[in-house]
């Protein structure tokens, strides 16, 4: 795979993730004010006392996406503090995302598929080149997340649906 190739594979997939998670956002806000429910229930709510609630799915998928386009490019990702408590923040914060993603170029991610890239943690450090990267760390990362924000809301009764995940394009 080439570097174009690279960029042409990823960026459209991140892309459709985030919108459409900002638009299953926006139908959870719609729903918490539809059902009169105060919209911090189902912003902090967790499917499991140990997992990580909504707005962290939405920061993290937001984290993984701008970390990547940055890593790939070479270049450093914006720093969003996460500290969005309400779902026009979480939305706010995904449009940020978006307008990051769009602005890495093609040019910039030349080579990219080769790029050594490693991420060190509290208890380990992780190696790829850009394509195992992509390919067995940002992807399922972001989709993980993705579908955590799905299920949170579905679980909370939000009426959304697979086509909601998916988009429709």
């Amino acid at each position: 795979m080439n570097t174009t190739n690279l960029g042409s594979f990823v960026v459209p997939i991140i892309t459709r993730v985030l919108t459409n998670l900002r638009a299953i956002t926006e139908k959870g806000a719609a729903h918490a004010k539809a059902k009169k429910i105060d919209p911090a229930s189902l912003i902090n709510f967790r499917l499991y006392p140990d997992m990580l609630p909504f707005s962290s799915q939405i920061q993290i998928a937001s984290d993984a996406s701008k970390g990547c386009l940055a890593r790939l490019a070479g270049i450093d990702a914006p720093r969003f503090e996460d500290t969005e408590k309400t779902f026009v923040e979480l939305s706010a914060r995904i449009d940020k995302t978006l307008a990051f993603v769009s602005s890495v170029t093609l040019d910039q991610l030349q080579g990219a598929e080769q790029r050594a890239i490693v991420i060190k943690t509290p208890s380990t450090e992780l190696n790829f080149t850009g394509l195992t990267y992509v390919q067995g760390f940002v992807i399922p990362n972001l989709l993980f997340h993705a579908t955590t924000a799905y299920n949170t809301l579905r679980h909370n009764g939000v009426e959304i649906g697979k086509m909601d995940f998916l988009g429709r394009s």
